[in-house]
């Protein structure tokens, strides 16, 4: 039972990192109803970005300059890529994330070389004891954190002016920009945010506690781990990404240990399958996930 537990807890840490990642899929998604499959260089940018500026400015201190960086490189791939093929449709751009993430990804891969750097931890990430269940710290606190965010996002999501306007547009495109509502605007804020959650994911995902490896492809890997939890959720639905990415966390973590570590990675899809097989839109999106 104590297992069982550790596992839970554990699984819902992880989790807790795939709902920040799946949530970034599905606040572009909303805005521009294009899947970004760039979403995994945007980690790794965040990430490399901490690794060659700790040294000079501490943790915390990298930590916010990859966080940072992460979203002003999402802010540059809308605004000179996506916004400046506005008329093609939402597949061609989804491609064209393909590449960019390709580009992006091979680069930092490049200038990582052969080292696996982990970004370290802004707290003691030593495991403790609580009711004979060993409990990593890393895991706790990004549920903490991703508590947070998303919270603030939610409340922002419904309260502030951005908000609204960004629900106004994923309802009606066209109503939305009748009512003075600026869809580059709407857009461009959907993508800093997306991109700024990826920075904040990635300083858990390349720990020892987390993935047990350091920032390398295998972090991109992870990141695109949070495509089936948006999936599953519902790709046009907030509420689905934090339910898919603490679903997915459980399904890893449960499929690794009761079955097989290689089997937890397909564990995941084959959840996700059977989810769009009963209901296509996802748990609870309202139009089908499978369009892309």
């Amino acid at each position: 039972m104590n297992t069982f537990l550790q596992l839970v807890v554990n699984g819902l840490g992880k989790g807790a990192v795939f709902a920040l990642l799946a949530l970034g899929f599905v606040i572009i998604f909303k805005a521009t109803e294009v899947v970004n499959f760039a979403h995994g260089s945007l980690v790794l940018f965040g990430g490399y970005l901490v690794v060659v500026t700790r040294d000079a400015l501490g943790w915390a201190g990298a930590s916010l300059v990859g966080i940072v960086s992460a979203g002003l490189l999402a802010l540059l791939l809308e605004r000179f890529l996506l916004s400046r093929s506005r008329h093609a449709d939402a597949n061609s751009l989804a491609l064209l994330t393909i590449g960019v993430d390709v580009i992006v990804t091979e680069e930092i891969v490049r200038r990582l070389g052969v080292t696996l750097p982990f970004l370290g931890d802004g707290w003691d990430a030593r495991p403790f004891q609580l009711g004979g269940i060993t409990l990593f710290r890393t895991h706790l606190v990004a549920l903490v954190v991703a508590a947070v965010l998303i919270t603030a996002f939610t409340l922002a999501f419904k309260y502030s002016n951005w908000g609204v306007a960004m629900r106004a547009q994923a309802e009606n495109r066209e109503a939305a920009a009748l009512m003075g509502i600026r869809s580059s605007r709407v857009t461009a804020t959907a993508w800093v945010v997306a991109g700024v959650l990826a920075g904040v994911a990635v300083l858990f995902i390349a720990t020892q506690d987390f993935s047990g490896a350091g920032l390398s492809r295998g972090t991109h890997s992870i990141a695109l781990a949070a495509f089936p939890a948006a999936i599953l959720g519902g790709l046009d639905s907030t509420a689905g990404a934090v339910v898919g990415g603490l679903v997915v966390g459980l399904v890893e973590a449960l499929s690794a240990q009761y079955v097989s570590f290689d089997f937890s990675k397909s564990a995941v899809f084959l959840v996700m399958l059977v989810v769009l097989v009963v209901r296509p839109s996802g748990l609870f999106g309202t139009r089908e996930s499978t369009r892309v």
